[in-house]
């Protein structure tokens, strides 16, 4: 059989990422991102220069492609639709569809099995009182799409909390129950429609709304729910069909596991899976895509994975210039245990995710003593 290649809608670091997996198991790359300096770009045998929702390119990156996946989760479904009918794009687009909008993401996860807060679709200011009637303060406001990290979303805890929402009107929405979790928590599965293989349990730490800290195994967790939710997260995959790779983000309050939402790609909280575990999310999705069987992952040892955004960029460069190796994402040179990954991005800002750092073989206090002061808080 001849060499296969993948092609990925999506130049960003997980398009990346998927592309180095993808060379180590033979494979070529192309990849489709409107960006002319896609980090992905370094390392995929070809790309293509185009808007996600450029048909003729989509149809072009289809047709010079085995195989095609998916890193960005906003992809236009009018578009995937028809390309659907005549390439290999094994996911499909149900996964996708699902995860586009909250109200969608919510009552799918709710009509299959899993608990979710208690929601309210809002699209003016009758329907927001009508929802704040029916939930009760405190309570989330979002915009049902395109919110990733934060944005478009407003937490009301008072009447004089609703101008907040202003800004936002006439753009469709959810209102959210506020759970007061004990801590939040992700799993990463990947399926082959058969079988289906689930990356350790990390418990995530959020600094203003974006993934700062994965803990790995989840401190926290109790044994008895962390095999109730890999088994009701399995069984939501299963249900629904989903085929490729899936991550879902929970509230765990007590013994009590609250749906938050899911993504149909690799996630930022399953970077750590890369030294972390004898395999990784981006090399099963990709035996997935190539037909190859999938490889049951264990976690090698307690670690940690700290996100590097623009404000911690320097201090990243620093700790690798310390270990001696460089800082493209495909080196690992041990010092010891301490993996940096950066993604190549040619503007940083604040808040732009810039690279992950894995601790292989740290738990979080030693984390907490040895590392933490070399970012920003």
């Amino acid at each position: 059989m001849g060499v296969k290649t993948i092609g990925i809608i999506g130049g960003g670091q997980l398009g990346l990422m998927i592309a180095e997996q993808a060379a180590r198991l033979g494979a070529r790359t192309i990849s489709l991102d409107p960006a002319p300096d896609a980090p992905a770009f370094r390392v995929c045998d070809e790309h293509i220069v185009a808007a996600y929702d450029d048909a003729a390119a989509l149809e072009e990156l289809c047709r010079r492609s085995d195989v095609v996946t998916y890193e960005f989760e906003n992809v236009p479904g009018e578009v995937i639709v028809p390309l659907m009918e005549r390439y290999n794009i094994p996911q499909g687009y149900k996964p996708l569809f699902d995860s586009q909008d909250r109200v969608r993401e919510k009552s799918n996860a709710r009509d299959n099995g899993l608990q979710t807060p208690r929601f309210a679709e809002v699209i003016d200011r009758e329907s927001l009182l009508r929802g704040l009637f029916e939930i009760g303060y405190p309570c989330v406001f979002k915009t049902r799409t395109l919110g990733y990290d934060g944005h478009g979303q407003v937490v009301l805890r008072r009447p004089e909390d609703i101008a907040k929402t202003e800004p936002y009107w006439g753009t469709p929405a959810i209102l959210e129950e506020f759970v007061p979790f004990d801590y939040e928590a992700s799993i990463v599965m990947v399926s082959d429609g058969e079988r289906i293989v689930s990356f350790p349990i990390g418990q995530n730490i959020h600094r203003e709304g974006i993934l700062d800290l994965c803990l790995v195994p989840a401190p926290k967790m109790s044994d008895e729910v962390r095999g109730r939710l890999v088994r009701q997260s399995e069984a939501f995959m299963h249900r629904c069909g989903y085929k490729g790779i899936l991550a879902i983000e929970y509230f765990i309050r007590g013994e009590e596991i609250y749906f938050n939402e899911m993504a149909p790609r690799p996630h930022n909280s399953g970077h750590y899976t890369i030294e972390g575990c004898t395999t990784n999310q981006f090399r099963e999705l990709c035996r997935f895509l190539l037909g190859l069987p999938l490889e049951e992952p264990k976690l090698v040892a307690p670690t940690v994975m700290k996100n590097i955004l623009g404000e911690d960029l320097e201090a990243a460069e620093a700790i690798a210039r310390e270990i001696g190796h460089g800082t493209d994402s495909s080196q690992s040179r041990q010092e010891p245990g301490v993996y940096v990954h950066i993604y190549g991005k040619t503007v940083s800002k604040p808040k732009r995710k810039m690279g992950h750092i894995t601790y292989v073989g740290m738990t979080p206090e030693q984390y907490d003593a040895e590392w933490r002061s070399r970012f920003v808080e």
